[in-house]
């Protein structure tokens, strides 16, 4: 409608132009079309070559890594919502056997149970302010940008928290690579590390098979950099089996020594300890940071996830606009006791 009026209201200029140019139309055409690249100043009229800001439909979000290796866990999300702490029964030592046994009465034993457990973390988001004027003027949906961002943003730091749960302190389920001398990945870590080989993923299926852990069911999940540096590695014989297992719906990209490899963008991080010790997720990454991948039986870590809830205040006063924010209820753990059924492998210094 503006358009239509901002055509005729030139027009009418014309017009009233051409009256004093001798009824020269094209000369006062020439002048309204200059006059046009001006605000006319009348309520409603909308200049014909003002130069409008172009916005398109959808906006470039932030890139998130898929999350799906969580389906790989014992679920135990029915415990989010009856509490704070979950408790995991590990059954004692079982009792012992006899051949042909002489001495009667037996010697009677009892088991002693061990209770573990792990308390349900909250995670929030920082709230998000959107303008009253964005409502208005922009063309793309900003709401519905901000609450998918808001979404995988919570997501992300769910499925880095409980990688970090799930991650061994033990010596005995920390290997470290082999590999010859590469640079150092992480962000913040300087030098040289050892970079992973196949010999020590099959250094993580002997560790499993010592340890009786069922031949199905077995993961590896490792972080872009050491993935190409084990996959540069394999022949096209050892290529060709390892990618029968790819599977794009579950995200595993393939099968190799007993374990389904996953892939993404960022694992864990270990310290450089003696024994090294897993480092928070959102930690600052320091110069001697190790990336590690980590190897877990489905049935030997544990996740416990709730809903991600919105909270919305529409038209505060006190900002002139929508504030939005989440939140998201967690837990997990390593479920055993003794940590069978998960190790990492954690780059050594090169």
């Amino acid at each position: 409608m503006k358009k239509i009026l901002a055509i005729l209201f030139n027009l009418t200029i014309g017009l009233v132009l051409s009256s004093f140019l001798g009824g020269d139309l094209f000369a006062a055409g020439m002048i309204a079309g200059g006059l046009s690249l001006f605000s006319t100043g009348i309520g409603g009229v909308l200049p014909m070559a003002i130069q409008k800001e172009i916005w398109e439909n959808d906006i470039v979000e932030s890139l998130w890594a898929d999350n799906g290796f969580l389906n790989f866990a014992y679920n135990a999300d029915q415990f989010v919502l009856a509490g704070k702490v979950v408790h995991i029964p590990q059954a004692g030592a079982a009792p012992g056997t006899k051949v042909n046994r002489s001495t009667l009465p037996a010697t009677v034993t009892k088991r002693t149970d061990v209770d573990i457990t792990y308390a349900i973390d909250e995670i929030t988001t920082d709230p998000v302010h959107i303008p009253n004027a964005d409502t208005v003027e922009l063309s793309y949906d900003k709401r519905r940008s901000v609450l998918s961002e808001t979404t995988a943003a919570i997501n992300e730091s769910a499925a880095l928290n409980m990688l970090y749960r799930w991650s061994p302190t033990e010596k005995a389920a920390i290997l470290r690579t082999t590999g010859d001398a590469v640079p150092a990945h992480l962000d913040k870590a300087t030098g040289n590390r050892k970079a992973a080989k196949l010999a020590d993923i099959k250094a993580l299926m002997k560790l499993f098979n010592k340890q009786n852990i069922p031949q199905t069911d077995r993961y590896l999940m490792l972080d872009a950099d050491m993935y190409e540096q084990l996959t540069a590695e394999m022949d096209a014989n050892t290529q060709r089996d390892f990618l029968r297992a790819y599977d794009e719906k579950t995200g595993v990209v393939g099968k190799l020594y007993s374990f389904n490899w996953i892939m993404r963008a960022q694992v864990m991080r270990y310290s450089n300890a003696g024994t090294p010790a897993p480092k928070q997720w959102d930690a600052v990454g320091e110069a001697t940071d190790n990336a590690a991948a980590l190897a877990w039986h489905k049935n030997s870590v544990e996740r416990a996830l709730g809903d991600v809830k919105f909270f919305e205040n529409l038209g505060d006063p006190t900002y002139y606009g929508d504030i939005y924010s989440s939140l998201l209820r967690l837990g997990g753990r390593i479920r055993r006791n003794d940590n069978k059924g998960v190790a990492a492998l954690v780059q050594a210094a090169g």
